[in-house]
């Protein structure tokens, strides 16, 4: 079992291959943690010898995950990692590596289509749908969806969940829960989808 500094190093390095589609350099990873170079050297080889990751010679990205990383308790064979986005930073992509928080094993099989990454939801506004507020909801990421689906969208930089109603012109997004008015999309606001709501998981 890695250490809980080797545990945050792997949840980086998940992380930093899901938004990036590379490792980390020995150097940035150096920074991340306020380490020396050395110290993170030190992490890594341990993190090899405990079979986790492998570190390929000479390679600055030379950083490979064995396996489905083994994250917040999940061990499945056959997952994938999916990085968990938190509270979104204004005006920058949903998967950029400040957003993502952690990374889950989740098995892709619970879903269609493949999920992309994981949101905590914040609020009761889906729940009459089964979405709880603090679940983490899979999302498949696309820009595009159709009338009646449940979306993750973009709204003057807010991200929310919502049902999308976009039929005769008029564009709006709709709550699960009748204490919630329909949010109705001005022409010349920011809008954009995120992506398309494909499950639920509830922790324990």
């Amino acid at each position: 079992m890695p250490t809980d500094r080797q545990q945050a190093i792997l949840d980086h390095l998940a992380a930093h291959l899901a938004t990036h589609g590379r490792p980390p350099t020995l150097g940035e990873l150096a920074a991340q943690f306020g380490i020396a170079v050395n110290a993170a050297r030190k992490h890594l080889l341990a993190l090899e010898a405990k079979g986790l990751i492998e570190i390929a010679a000479g390679k600055a990205r030379g950083i490979r995950l064995l396996g489905a990383p083994s994250v917040a308790g999940f061990d499945i064979p056959g997952a994938i990692g999916l990085p968990l986005v938190g509270r979104v930073a204004a005006g920058s992509p949903i998967l950029s590596e400040g957003n993502v928080e952690a990374v889950f094993a989740v098995d892709p099989a619970f879903f269609r289509p493949r999920p992309d990454f994981l949101l905590r939801v914040e609020g009761d506004s889906m729940v009459d749908i089964g979405i709880l507020d603090r679940d983490l909801i899979a999302v498949h990421r696309t820009p595009d969806a159709q009338h009646g689906q449940v979306v993750v969208a973009r709204i003057d930089g807010e991200i929310t969940v919502k049902r999308l109603h976009r039929k005769q012109g008029e564009l709006r997004l709709l709550a699960e829960n009748a204490a919630y008015a329909p949010i109705e999309i001005a022409p010349d606001a920011e809008f954009a989808i995120e992506g398309l709501y494909v499950g639920v998981i509830r922790r324990a």
